[in-house]
């Protein structure tokens, strides 16, 4: 049977020679082209037939599907970002407002851990695991090193952070702190995404490479990573001059509560490249999740911090 291109037919045809699932000459299963879903192919050889016809639409609505995906997923945050005592979301950035403990590996606010401390407790908050007063390095490693060799993909990633900052002990090693990122993002490890991201952003431990940096980002803000989101904002205002797409990630991290990215918005809105809507939305919705996070016991923390 010779094939004829039948683009723009009933969608439960072959697209490329026509034959349809309920021919009286014999139906046939048609299995849709699997990265734009706009067309169905009867077989394999008809799908090679058509490629070179079909490309563009295909490439162009393929780009479509993986942008519903990148902006409209990751609007809330993972697990991971909320305190594991008063299951408030933590405030950002996370590494300012929170600790987290090698016995249990559970993040905690530094309200929480704060509260526990006026009590009089010198326990971990979470799980009451005593804390080392000499030592205190050694032992932290030990402690992460037993949970990692367990496979707990927020030990590795631990473990892989202070590799590369050279803490608890340990000389700085980027290829290292790589590998166990690597290995803590097979686990699901959000923050590992994160941390490999960044690597390859800046050729640290790995040759730089920004669009693959930018892949990692990608994975991580689908679930949620304020950082990885307004990360990929940056590349596409430094790296691909997109200022759109910049905006709509920007937009996104700061209703999610990230300060920096209402300042990126201001000042994209200053610059003519974002609409007045635009910078107040992103800050109402930044304002919004800044209320969800506050405590008074985040609010005293932040006090004696700031004494």
């Amino acid at each position: 049977m010779s094939c004829i291109a039948v683009d723009g037919g009933p969608a439960d045809v072959c697209a490329n020679c026509g034959k349809g699932s309920s021919d009286n000459e014999g139906g046939v299963k048609l299995k849709d082209c699997t990265a734009c879903r706009l067309v169905k192919y009867c077989g394999v050889d008809c799908q090679r037939a058509h490629r070179r016809q079909h490309k563009k639409a295909c490439k162009q609505r393929a780009a479509e599907l993986k942008d519903e995906q990148l902006y409209g997923q990751g609007h809330e945050r993972p697990e991971g970002d909320f305190c594991t005592i008063c299951t408030l979301p933590i405030p950002l950035p996370m590494d300012d407002h929170s600790v987290i403990n090698a016995c249990c590996m559970k993040g905690i606010c530094k309200g929480c851990d704060y509260a526990a401390k006026k009590r009089g407790m010198s326990d971990c908050a979470f799980c009451r695991t005593p804390l080392p007063d000499n030592d205190a390095d050694r032992l932290a490693l030990a402690m992460a090193q037993a949970r990692a060799a367990k496979k707990d993909p927020v030990a590795i990633n631990f473990l892989g952070e202070k590799y590369c900052h050279g803490k608890l002990g340990l000389q700085k090693d980027m290829r290292r702190a790589v590998e166990l990122w690597t290995e803590a993002a097979e686990l699901d490890s959000i923050q590992a995404l994160y941390n490999l991201g960044v690597a390859y952003d800046r050729g640290e431990g790995v040759e730089k490479d920004v669009a693959k940096a930018a892949e990692f980002y990608e994975k991580a803000a689908m679930q949620g990573h304020v950082l990885s989101r307004t990360k990929l904002g940056f590349v596409e205002v430094s790296d691909r001059g997109n200022y759109d797409r910049a905006v709509r990630h920007f937009m996104i991290s700061a209703k999610m509560g990230l300060e920096d990215s209402v300042e990126s918005i201001k000042w994209a809105f200053m610059a003519g490249l974002a609409t007045k809507e635009q910078y107040g939305e992103a800050l109402k919705g930044y304002q919004n999740a800044v209320e969800e996070m506050k405590s008074h016991d985040r609010d005293e923390a932040s006090a004696l911090m700031k004494s």
